[in-house]
């Protein structure tokens, strides 16, 4: 059975640094990529960045893009958010997800494929 474990979150101020973990065990062939989403409050819930396992390709959306960095340690089964120039709209709790869409974009933006969450991890970005 899938289970993921989400890490590394905490308070952080404007300007700062964290770097997430998603820990994996359980995977089978049915999943495809890694996705990290996030929900602030009275939000619905955003993708921020995914990546595929097979080639690495890696999508993120405009509001993250060039501030947020994915990475993935397979030995580990872990993939790593690292996060930079945080802003306090960037506050909400962080979930990492298991698709099973080849797509990245689609993960991301849709959620498609996504079929099991992790408990989630809270960032606050405040001053």
């Amino acid at each position: 059975q899938l289970r993921l474990v989400e890490s590394g979150g905490g308070l952080v101020q404007p300007g700062g640094s964290l770097r997430l973990s998603c820990a994996a065990s359980g995977f089978t062939s049915d999943y495809y990529g890694i996705g990290w989403f996030r929900q602030a409050p009275g939000k619905e819930r955003e993708g921020v960045s995914c990546i595929s396992f097979s080639d690495g390709t890696t999508y993120y959306p405009d509001s993250v893009k060039g501030r947020f960095t994915l990475s993935r340690d397979n030995a580990k089964n872990t993939v790593y958010l690292q996060m930079n120039s945080l802003k306090p709209e960037d506050t909400g709790l962080y979930y990492c997800a298991a698709s099973s869409s080849p797509s990245v974009q689609a993960t991301c933006v849709y959620k498609r494929g996504v079929g099991s969450w992790g408990q989630g991890t809270q960032v606050t970005v405040s001053s």
